[in-house]
Parts: C-alpha cells; structure tokens; sequence
C-alpha cells in the first residue's frame, strides 16, 4: 500500500556548480550541492565563527541580562522541558551549560509535563508542579504559545524566561506572545535572525552563548570563560531528531557535533546510546542521529518518562549513562511493537476507506491515494506513538494523515503530519473557523501538528479534514516525486566516494545524495525475511554499460515484493559494513 511514484532529477544550475568547483570543491559533491542551492562555498564552512550572531535573535538582550543575573546571584531555577528528542537535548544543554556558567547544580531542577495526563507546553498545572523556592522559571523547546501557563506563573511571583522555536498563539487572526520577562524564539513577530528553522536545543545553546558574553563583559570570569562546545553533540542530536531544515546554520551546529563525536569527545550518555543502537561514533553521521539515537530518546516520552531520557545526557557518569541508556534501549524495543500493531491497523482503516471512496465513486479502492488527506482514531491506539504512525503514514501514501486515540482525560489526542503544499496548522485553524468549539486545543506547524478533540467529536473533524485537504491539495502536490541526482559514473561507483558522501551534513531540507539508474535485475532474493537482495546490471551508458564495470550489489530495505527484471532504481551509494568496509552497494529508495 503506497502512493504511485514519480522519478525527477534535480536542477543543478551549472554555473553554480562551476564555483563551487573553483573553490576546491569536488567535482561531485560541488554538483549535489548546487543542486540543494549553495551559491556561497562559505555555506559549506563549519566553522563556529561562521554561526549567526546571537544577537540578532529578538529578546536576547533581555534574556542574557536575566539570565546571567540568575547565575551571579544563584537564583533557584526550574527548566519546563518538552518530551521529545529536542525538549531532551535543549534540557540536558540548560543544565550543563548553566552549570558550565557557574549555577550550582543543587540550585537546578526540571520538570517533564507527562504527555498523556499534562498536556503539551507550560500549562497552569505544570506550574503547580514547580518546586518550592525557585525564582526563575526557564522553558526549553516550548513556552511560545503558552498563554495561561505564563500568566499563573508571573502571578505566583516567578520570572520567567521562554526559549522555543515553535509558532505563537494566534488570536483574533494576529500572533500573541506570552507576558514573560524575556522571549527568545526565531519565529517570533519582528524577530530579524536570518534562520527561521534553528531547534529548541540550538535556541538553548544561543542563550548561553549570549549569556556567557554577558558574563564575560560584567567581569565574572576573571581566570577566563567556560567552554560551552562540549554541548555540541547534544545540539547536533536535537537539531536533526526535531527534523528541522538543515540549512547553512543549522548544518554549522550539527558538523561541529559531529566531528566531536567522531574525535571521542562525546557526553557519556550520547556515546552510550551509540553502543546500545549497535553504531560506531568515530563513523557518526547525521543518519545515526535521526534514526538511531534519536528513537531511543523520543520513546520515553511516548511510552515511559522523559526523565530517564534527559537524566541520560545530562549526566557526567560513564556507568550511570550506560544504565539508563540500557533501559531507553529497552523502552525503544517496546515502543516498535505498539508501533507495529497500530500500523496493522491503521493500514486496515485505510484500506476501508479506500473501499468506501470506491463505493461513493472516488477512487479505485486499492489503497488511500485517493483521498486527499486521511484522518484515523481507534480505541486501541496508543497516544504516545499517534505522532510516529502519522509519519509513516504520509510517507507510505504521500497524503496528509492525523491519527487519534483516546487520552487518560477522556478527550481524543491526535497528532498528524504533512506534505508540502498542505500547512497543516493553518489547516486546523482554518477547522477551528469552520466549527468554533471542535478543537479544544491545537497547535504546531507547516509539516506537523496535533489537536484534542472531545470523545465523540472525531466523525466531525474527519469530515472538515477531508474537505480542507480537498480544497487545498492540487493533483500536481498529491503526485509522490522523489528527488534524484541522476546517474552515478562507474568511475564514481567506489568506495572512496561512499566516504566522501557519508561525512557531509544531509537531512531535512538538505536530502542525502539519491542517484538513478536504469538496471536488469540479475539476482534477487530475501534475507531476512524482511529485505531483498539484488544483484543489477547498469544499462545507462553514462555508468557504464560494460559487464565487468556495470554490475553491482544491492539491499532494499523493508521491500519484499518482487523488483522486474528491467527496472529504474534510485539508490543511495554506500558501504556494506557486512561484507567488509571496502565493499560498496546501493541502498535502494525507489523503484520505477
């Protein structure tokens, strides 16, 4: 069950290429990156002396001020952290790097809102759950729209600083921000810092930086100021789990973590998920962050407690880190079962509503490719892992999708995802204009989004989600395209380019190198049960259509149906580590 793909090569404008080249760039990697529009070899400089100014983040003067009087004076302070990989990462990053400032520890606490019972962000409730003393108040990865919870906090007597990257509340059609003493978020109203799509970890790390500039200028360091590069694994690892846009900025953060981790100067609790997810960090690359650590991470605040999670990288402790790494690695193994069921599921949902469509005369009834966008709830689902479904939903059917299931408060929490050319908080807004009192709450952005519905409400929102996805979606952005950067030259086809293209940032925004060839398929077979094994024969002349150069090894991943004899395949160029380091095969994407 998927969508009907479409191969397209990229555009990759020659001039561009040509500079980049001239610039000492290799020929190969000086085309890909024309083709993911870098026009300045500066881009591609990860040098921290290259990252955007903190101050030109909007309310960073205030917040540095705030928070570097925080520090002189020891002020008891309480991180409100959110419960994924990214709320993670910006908590573990404010409570080393305010200890790096010089905050004790004892004057440090946080506080983890449980996603089945608080809610997402700083709620009144979780105000309540503060400590007794603290004087400052620090959201971490949320915060922004957190109207209410601000309010019951400055009222108590708190100063209260917001760190988030998330989109403000909107009232009456126009952006509100919270009464806080200070905000600091890229996607504010008049905020000027030129990267809309920095994390909330890397919201974090600016504020420290700022701060320790603040510090520094008020005398506080006399012996000289605190290293804060040591938080970069951690802000690489929240910046790529969040799924942002990778862009020049944000791709500066995650290299600079990176190479930390490949020279061993790793946090004990990054280095121990590395082990527990079987990968090496002296090979680390953006592709271990996203589906290798970052899941270990993120299953705790779906199934367990983020606090096992934040506990894990913010500690010092090799044993203690390995410990609670273990046990995430556990909780990670829980969480693909619960997944593997509500997927059974949901697919069967689909399928039934493709059957339906057939019957009113609007689809084929083989799949949900019909439908613009689909929205699910059954009883059994799990509200930690809506989120993760919905993604893969929408990747397997390229439509918008939201899954719901049933919350401990008696209301329904849904959680969806995106395509390009559906924004999906606008979608709900636009839900919110149609039937004023269906959604409760709902929040989020262009790709992702969730709301709570009350118990009963979901035929109502099922039936305003379809026609708002209809109404927006042309047949030209429902149409699957992937991306590919055209064929690969057998003179290319070695392990040495495996290398060059494995060390580059890639990710949202900025795609891994997808190449495409025509092939006849000379051997195929299942390993595993799960994966096919290829062996193909190049017929484009362009990689070489010689028996001896053009035959090469390939896996397709979670593909067990046949592949025809004479096929288009899109690939990734890689190592199999299987078979011995020197031997390259392609990672299959796509075949058409």
């Amino acid at each position: 069950m998927s969508a009907a793909l479409k191969l397209r090569p990229r555009d990759v404008p020659p001039r561009a290429a040509f500079a980049l080249e001239q610039a000492g760039v290799p020929p190969l990697l000086a085309r890909l990156y024309a083709a993911r529009g870098v026009r300045d070899p500066q881009e591609l400089d990860p040098a921290l002396a290259h990252l955007l100014p903190p101050g030109t983040l909007r309310g960073m003067d205030a917040a540095s001020r705030l928070l570097a009087q925080a520090v002189r004076e020891q002020w008891p302070t309480t991180i409100v952290a959110d419960y994924d990989c990214d709320g993670a990462s910006a908590c573990a990053v404010a409570l080393r790097g305010l200890a790096l400032l010089g905050l004790a520890p004892d004057r440090l606490d946080f506080i983890v809102p449980d996603r089945q019972v608080h809610g997402y962000g700083l709620t009144p409730t979780i105000v309540d759950l503060i400590p007794p003393g603290t004087r400052l108040l620090l959201t971490v990865d949320n915060g922004i729209a957190s109207l209410d919870g601000v309010r019951c906090a400055r009222e108590r007597g708190l100063k209260v600083l917001i760190t988030d990257h998330h989109l403000p509340a909107v009232i009456d059609g126009q952006p509100v921000l919270p009464d806080a003493d200070a905000v600091v978020n890229p996607n504010q109203p008049d905020c000027g810092f030129a990267s809309k799509h920095l994390a909330g970890v890397g919201v974090m790390f600016y504020v420290l930086m700022a701060t320790r500039a603040a510090l520094r200028d008020s005398g506080h360091y006399p012996q000289g100021q605190p290293r804060l590069d040591d938080l970069l694994d951690l802000v690489a690892l929240g910046t790529v789990a969040d799924v942002v846009r990778l862009d020049a900025n944000n791709r500066r953060l995650v290299a600079q973590g990176l190479q930390r981790m490949r020279s061993g100067r790793l946090s004990p609790g990054v280095r121990a998920l590395f082990v527990a997810a079987g990968r090496d960090p002296a090979r680390a690359c953006a592709s271990d962050l996203g589906f290798a650590v970052g899941p270990r991470i993120n299953a705790a605040g779906r199934l367990a407690d983020m606090r096992i999670g934040i506990q894990c990288l913010a500690t010092a402790n090799e044993a203690e880190a390995t410990r609670l790494a273990e046990q995430l690695d556990q909780i990670n193994r829980e969480r693909r079962g619960v997944e593997s069921n509500m997927r059974d599921l949901a697919e069967s949902q689909v399928l039934r509503l493709a059957q339906r469509a057939l019957h009113e005369g609007q689809g084929d009834g083989q799949d949900g490719a019909s439908a613009a966008g689909l929205a699910l709830f059954d009883d059994s689902f799990h509200e930690g892992v809506v989120g993760i479904v919905a993604g893969r939903l929408k990747d397997q059917l390229h439509r918008p999708v939201f899954v719901f299931a049933p919350g401990q408060d008696g209301l329904l929490k849904g959680s969806g995802r995106s395509i390009a050319g559906l924004h999906l908080r606008d979608a709900l807004d636009w839900i919110s204009k149609q039937a004023p009192d269906l959604l409760v709450r709902f929040g989020g952005h262009a790709m992702a989004a969730g709301c709570t519905l009350r118990a009963g409400d979901f035929p109502a929102f099922e039936r305003l989600f379809t026609a708002v996805t209809r109404a927006w979606l042309t047949p030209e952005t429902l149409q699957r395209t992937l991306l590919t950067d055209g064929p690969l030259p057998a003179s290319a086809q070695t392990a040495q380019t495996a290398r060059l293209l494995r060390d580059p940032v890639w990710g949202q925004g900025f795609e891994a190198p997808v190449f495409c060839d025509r092939v006849q398929v000379l051997e195929q077979r299942l390993v595993g049960g799960r994966h096919t094994r290829l062996r193909v024969r190049a017929l484009d002349s362009s990689s070489g259509a010689s028996a001896a150069a053009g035959i090469y090894n390939a896996i397709w991943f979670g593909h067990t149906d046949p592949v025809p004899d004479t096929v288009a395949l899109a690939y990734q160029l890689a190592l199999d580590e299987f078979r011995g380091a020197d031997q390259v095969q392609w990672v299959v994407q796509a075949a058409v």
